[in-house]
């Protein structure tokens, strides 16, 4: 059988292709750190139907310093009748006795909201599985809007991840500024987001920390 002849590019173009192909992609990269960056600590505080708190570390019931600070700033926007509602997330790493979820409930409860104005989800190890989990409590109850806490530089990812899950969200984070490295790693994580699917990246996330 005859072989098929097919044409080749000329090797230089071929370079020129790479280059401008690599000059894109460090333009898009670089775009999106700057999105990341000017999203960091957005502060709406419309009206929703609930106000949902990210999870972070808890240790043995006692929340981290993170989660804390994300539990009083969910307490703030509840006092100041933002939502009716809070919610707190997270599950547990392999060993603890408590989810991040019920260490956030457990602390609310006793700065004085009542249990009938929390809801604890305890299934979700990432944030898009905690959003994903969050969404269907909340249309399960016929409410659609919330505001999300959690660090400032999480805010552009938190925003696109609601999107994708069905929650109709504006953003309220706490205090605080962003490491280069954290802003670096929020960078890759919308970028690869945006084109693979936040729950393939945030999994990915979740599991090198």
């Amino acid at each position: 059988m005859v072989p098929r002849w097919r044409p080749r590019l000329p090797a230089s173009r071929v370079a020129r292709l790479g280059i401008a192909g690599a000059a894109l992609g460090a333009l898009y990269i670089l775009v999106t750190f700057f999105q990341v960056l000017h999203a960091s600590g957005e502060d709406d505080r419309s009206a929703v139907d609930a106000i949902v708190v990210l999870g972070a570390a808890q240790y043995d019931g006692e929340p981290s310093p993170v989660l804390a600070a994300r539990l009083d700033h969910a307490y703030e926007l509840w006092t100041s009748g933002v939502a009716p509602l809070v919610v707190t997330t997270g599950s547990n790493q392999e060993g603890d006795r408590f989810t991040e979820g019920y260490a956030g409930f457990e602390y609310l409860r006793f700065k004085g909201i009542p249990e009938s104005a929390l809801l604890v989800i305890t299934n979700g190890a990432s944030t898009w599985e905690q959003l994903a989990a969050t969404a269907r409590q909340l249309h399960s109850r016929d409410l659609v809007s919330a505001v999300l806490v959690s660090d400032p530089y999480h805010s552009l990812r938190l925003k696109q991840i609601a999107d994708e899950v069905g929650i109709e969200s504006t953003i309220s984070t706490t205090d605080g500024s962003a490491s280069l490295r954290q802003l670096v790693r929020e960078t890759a994580a919308v970028s690869l987001g945006r084109v693979l699917g936040y729950r393939r990246v945030d999994n990915w996330l979740s599991g090198v920390g």
